[in-house]
């Protein structure tokens, strides 16, 4: 009964959500950005890498993951036995719309011999496509990996490819991407952010491909930046949770903080940027997660050519996270 309290009004659909959850054998999967109730919902809430890490483990027949399009896509060609729901196809990603298989195919023509290394938020056919998948979290690591003599191709996020440039002084070609949602979080609007809350920590989140300009404009020395913590998502809510500090500015997108004050409930946690919401990720609701359940859909499969060459890929940045 006490779980239910937590759907503020939703609890007969959550309750039905669970039941029919037992039923399929299904887990339920949900990234940091989902709306609170899916969420509250959800058997693990992470970022795409630690999704993805849990697609490959769990038990379960079925998997509702509670994301973004090309998300269920690396759980399904992770677990290719399993059925992958994604509950509304609508739910896609600005930045992965940048690039496609054919784009891609063209540009390496223009290189050939190059390495190419693709952020995790691309398509099944650009991951197939690639000699490595990334994460920002280990995107330095995965670089310095490849032998300094080949040419790298990096994509579609140019903020995190210019970081990863600057870190690693690899001459890289860099895809022009980026993400609609933080592209409107500056320099100038982290900087007054800091100066009206200076005695706060600032946690930058690095797996969101779409804040990783933060990353390299503080290479660059453009921030003003006291008690800054780059990290993961898991990262961020761990060092909240074991921080003295009881103030937290957190420049990335705003669904965390549902799960950063949930488990903080003594911390005060405050957005970069109010606006900063993915309408993508927002689509899905406890509704459509129970109409998934109800009637199987819509399952997310790829082609067993596609996902096996990016199974290959993916595999290497799970070994490198």
């Amino acid at each position: 009964m006490a779980q239910m309290l937590q759907f503020n009004g939703h609890g007969e659909l959550a309750a039905e959500i669970l039941r029919l959850k037992k039923e399929r054998n299904a887990v339920i999967l949900a990234h940091n950005y989902q709306v609170p109730e899916v969420q509250d919902i959800a058997d693990f809430v992470g970022d795409s890498l630690g999704l993805s890490q849990a697609a490959a483990r769990t038990p379960a027949d079925v998997i509702v993951f509670c994301g973004v399009h090309f998300m269920a896509e690396t759980a399904s060609i992770i677990s290719p036995k399993k059925t992958v729901l994604l509950p509304d196809l609508g739910a896609g990603c600005s930045l992965a719309a940048t690039i496609d298989g054919e784009k891609l195919r063209a540009w390496k023509n223009e290189h050939p011999n190059s390495a190419v290394v693709s952020y995790i938020n691309t398509t099944a056919e650009v991951k197939a496509e690639s000699d490595y998948v990334c994460t920002s979290g280990n995107a330095v690591k995965v670089v310095n990996s490849i032998p300094r003599d080949r040419e790298i191709l990096f994509l579609p996020d140019l903020f995190l490819g210019a970081f990863v440039k600057e870190r690693t002084g690899r001459e890289m070609e860099i895809w022009p991407g980026e993400c609609h949602v933080h592209a409107g979080i500056t320099p100038d609007v982290v900087n007054e952010k800091l100066a009206e809350n200076s005695d706060a920590e600032f946690l930058i989140h690095p797996e969101c491909g779409c804040v990783t300009q933060f990353l390299y404009f503080a290479e660059k020395g453009d921030f003003n930046m006291p008690m800054v913590h780059v990290a993961s998502t898991e990262g961020m809510v761990r060092r909240a949770r074991e921080s003295s500090a009881d103030k937290f500015l957190v420049a990335t997108e705003t669904g965390i903080l549902h799960r950063m004050r949930k488990e903080n409930p003594d911390k005060t946690f405050l957005p970069v940027k109010e606006d900063a919401v993915c309408q993508y990720m927002k689509t899905i609701t406890l509704e459509k997660v129970a109409n998934s359940l109800r009637n199987m859909v819509h399952e997310v499969r790829v082609r067993d050519e596609i996902a096996g060459k990016a199974r290959l890929a993916i595999q290497r940045m799970l070994e490198l996270a």
